[in-house]
């Protein structure tokens, strides 16, 4: 079964398994098999969309940042091989697969019995990611249960910040009843919560610099469009700074500003083909879940794709290029060098700017602040995770002589930490800590959500807003 499961997320993948699943879900919501095809077809359609755009752009902004890599002299034996090779190896993995079936049957336990609000099985290729962690610490321990335990503990953390996210994510961008579980993203709450209060404290809310204010300001140049021009020619520049002599230097600066161009403005087009997807499947099954569901609001999970395309979301990810070369070349310590996943960073930036309302001056300082410690821990990673690909085998090209994972962030490397040193005092304190949160969540809701959709309106009630 294991092996079957695997060989169907490798053959069809998310473009495919994802509108299936959907499918499925809108027929046993009750919706007519008419409305249930036409979402589940939407879907599909942009997914496959945003793999093509993906695709295409990807090319040309690697080759720029190796450029920029190798002008600057610097190497750093920590190499990251992008999420695609770390999806492939959490799938290739025994353990991996078993807690697949396992996640399947625990998230739809925890849905139906209302522990949670969010309905995770519709985003299950992400799954992936906590199949690398437990991957991973299986590898460093020999004990399955241990994996297991991890595995599922992180899940439960996941979705419990998923669901204080979701209103914020359905209601920015624009998915109703949707919620982002991507693993490597929703990880992050709890950070860009604090960090987006202390902002806010400190007075930053005064700046508020989202692309509304940004277009009326600049007029034609605050246009995402040609914004995404300038971006491209900066990162042309930057990658061709040694070479502005020749001529296929500056065809090189023109792709890659038209490429980043085309991409801010297609991409927003296939995001409302998805938003499309999700608007129809609400309405088709709102009447089933009011009637089952006696009015209880939950979240379909949706796959992380859904942001990249929004404006803001794609102009700070693009930002967030250059300054990861940076921040991995002027940390101190640091040994890691993101290399492949360069090109993922909007996806990144989804949880901070949902809860920020797009103000992109505080996503930007909130998600440089959170991949600095990314860095390390990719850095502390390296070892143990190079150990797993080459056991699945991962074969090392090149100079690489270890390689790491961008799905390895912070707070879930603390619960990998504390399962790592086997103390019993450690993991339960992470355990404790999980049933804090949850207990003062459940008790709290509607202050927490209404404090989530609100915070920074409260802050530009004041009259402080720069726009």
């Amino acid at each position: 079964m294991l092996v079957t499961l695997s060989e169907i997320f490798d053959t069809f993948g998310a473009s495919v398994s994802v509108p299936v699943i959907i499918f499925i879900i809108a027929v046993a919501m009750r919706a007519k098999p008419s409305k249930a095809f036409r979402s589940a077809l939407l879907a599909g359609v942009a997914l496959t969309g945003f793999s093509l755009m993906i695709n295409a752009y990807m090319p040309t902004i690697s080759g720029i940042v190796d450029k920029m890599v190798n002008n600057t002299g610097i190497n750093l034996p920590v190499l990251d091989v992008g999420w695609q090779a770390c999806a492939l190896v959490a799938y290739s993995t025994k353990i991996g697969m078993a807690f697949l079936v396992i996640a399947i049957i625990l998230q739809l336990i925890l849905f139906a019995v209302k522990w949670t609000d969010i309905f995770m099985p519709s985003d299950l290729w992400n799954t992936y990611s906590f199949m690398l962690w437990g991957s991973t610490l299986y590898l460093a321990t020999g004990k399955a249960w241990l994996s297991m335990g991890l595995m599922v503990l992180m899940n439960l953390y996941v979705l419990l910040f998923a669901e204080i996210l979701a209103p914020c994510f359905s209601t920015y961008y624009n998915y109703p009843g949707c919620a982002l579980t991507a693993p490597h993203h929703a990880e992050g709450v709890p950070f860009y919560v604090l960090v987006n209060f202390i902002m806010n404290k400190l007075g930053l809310h005064k700046v508020n610099i989202n692309l509304t204010n940004v277009q009326k300001k600049l007029g034609l140049f605050g246009e995402p469009m040609v914004l995404g021009l300038i971006v491209g020619l900066i990162l042309g520049f930057a990658g061709n700074i040694q070479d502005l002599g020749t001529l296929a230097a500056w065809g090189e600066i023109a792709a890659a500003a038209i490429s980043t161009a085309a991409v801010m403005a297609i991409f927003p087009k296939i995001a409302s083909l998805f938003a499309a997807a999700f608007t129809l499947l609400t309405e088709s099954t709102k009447g089933a879940a009011k009637k089952h569901g006696k009015g209880r609001e939950w979240y379909l999970a949706v796959n992380d794709a859904t942001g990249y395309g929004e404006p803001a979301t794609i102009m700070v990810g693009t930002l967030m290029i250059p300054i990861m070369l940076i921040l991995a070349f002027t940390l101190p310590g640091n040994r890691a060098l993101i290399m492949v996943d360069l090109i993922a960073m909007p996806y990144c930036m989804i949880p901070m700017i949902s809860i920020s309302k797009g103000n992109m001056l505080k996503t930007l300082i909130g998600t440089i602040l959170y991949f600095s410690l990314a860095l390390y821990v990719w850095g502390w990673m390296a070892e143990l995770y190079t150990g797993v690909a080459v056991q699945v085998g991962f074969e090392l090209t090149g100079s690489a002589m270890l390689i790491t994972c961008t799905c390895f962030m912070p707070f879930l490397a603390l619960l990998f930490a504390a399962f790592l040193s086997q103390n019993p005092l450690w993991i339960g304190l992470t355990i404790i800590a999980y049933i804090v949160l949850y207990v003062f969540f459940k008790k709290n809701k509607e202050a927490v959500i209404r404090y989530m959709l609100t915070c920074n309106d409260a802050e530009e009630a004041d009259g402080v807003n720069a726009g």
